[in-house]
């Protein structure tokens, strides 16, 4: 009985500790400001398919010319995908479709890009969206953006 009390003891302490975890790490992802609720679908499909497979949410930064877009659940300290100002190439924007729904947050609205070739979308709040907008459209002088 002692024996069963302090695994479950164990487990509960373990399981306090993970989410803990979890809580700092997006603290100190948010800790230098410049943050906002983004999912994101890598190597997206063709337009017309809406289904709500391969969307992954996270935590986007802005970082310089860079945009760094961490996993919310991860342990990882460094992000998951960093996107480059001058690279990304905004070809449309929707909004969510079918089971896109119920994989994203209620209020999103989806941006389709390119970044160095690869098809990639990004789900996020009218506002964040508008910022991020406008954080592409800030490209220092001699920088090209392609904003649709």
């Amino acid at each position: 009985m002692v024996l069963a009390l302090t695994v479950c003891g164990i487990v509960v302490a373990l399981v306090v500790v993970a989410l803990f975890v979890f809580g700092l790490r997006r603290r100190l992802i948010q800790r230098s400001g410049g943050t906002f609720d983004c999912s994101l679908r890598w190597d997206a499909p063709e337009k017309g398919d809406v289904g709500g497979k391969g969307w992954a949410y996270g935590v986007a930064r802005y970082n310089g010319d860079r945009v760094e877009w961490f996993r919310v659940f991860s342990y990882a300290p460094r992000p998951r995908r960093v996107l480059e100002r001058s690279a990304i190439e905004v070809a449309s924007r929707r909004v969510p479709e079918g089971e896109e729904e119920l994989a994203l947050l209620s209020d999103a609205v989806i941006l389709a890009c390119l970044h160095r070739g690869t098809r990639l979308e990004l789900a996020m709040s009218e506002d964040a969206l508008t910022g991020f907008l406008a954080w592409l459209e800030a490209a220092p002088p001699g920088q090209r953006v392609n904003v649709a």
